[in-house]
């Protein structure tokens, strides 16, 4: 099983164990409307692909060898940028709705935080699926267990960071994390909020727009409670 030089980008939703609550109603909603959030965070991950949704986090790569020279630390940020945009777009659009239950209005409460390194990884296909695996995949996943105080950031591994070195920002932190199984790494994190400089009112939601969102959300939740549909899982 030869490997493949790979960008890996988590993309993690915080504030999710909190969010879905124990009421039928609250927990079809925040299930239907987290997932609309991580179905907007993919669409904008342009370049990378799915490899799982992982709970209330998108798990993508890009392979990144010679072939495919470009993924690089400024592709990364730029990406997580947009990705984060598309998050707080769809958030807001959530929060806009009229329904009054814990799913749509504690939706505000919700952040992301993105973990991104490059590295040698394996496919491994099992009952027709693929999945990726090794010690890179292993890496990226631990990282999501880290002590940095900021609740919307990128954090990047060494390695990914060798990539375009000068890039980094002036503000980044810097991280020492002992990773079980595998040691100290090195690693960096940035505000995301220093790498989007974009400052733009949201335009005032119309009634049209909030009953469109608020229909959306006890359709979809429909299943979830009449319980022929199961919410997904946290790691």
């Amino acid at each position: 099983m030869g490997t493949e030089r790979t960008a890996l980008l988590i993309a993690d939703i915080g504030g999710y164990t909190e969010y879905m609550g124990s009421h039928r109603m609250t927990l079809a909603h925040a299930e239907v409307n987290t997932a609309r959030m991580l179905e907007s965070i993919v669409r904008a991950a342009h370049g990378f692909q799915l490899v799982e949704i992982e709970g209330d986090a998108a798990f993508l790569s890009r392979r990144a060898d010679a072939r495919d020279p470009d993924t690089t630390l400024t592709d990364i940020l730029r990406l997580a940028v947009m990705m984060h945009r598309a998050f707080h777009l769809e958030r807001d659009y959530v929060v806009q709705n009229l329904c009054p239950c814990g799913g749509c209005r504690q939706a505000r409460n919700l952040t992301l935080k993105f973990v991104a390194h490059v590295g040698d990884v394996a496919i491994q296909r099992i009952g027709g699926r693929s999945k990726l695996v090794g010690i890179d995949v292993i890496l990226v996943h631990r990282l999501l267990k880290n002590s940095v105080g900021i609740p919307e950031y990128v954090l990047l591994t060494e390695e990914l960071c060798r990539t375009d070195a000068a890039s980094l920002p002036a503000s980044a932190g810097e991280l020492a994390p002992d990773l079980e199984g595998i040691g100290t790494i090195r690693a960096y994190f940035v505000d995301v909020a220093d790498l989007d400089h974009v400052d733009e009112a949201s335009p005032a939601p119309t009634l049209r727009s909030r009953l469109g969102s608020t229909f959306s959300a006890v359709g979809r939740g429909l299943p979830y409670m009449l319980g022929t549909r199961k919410p997904r899982r946290t790691r």
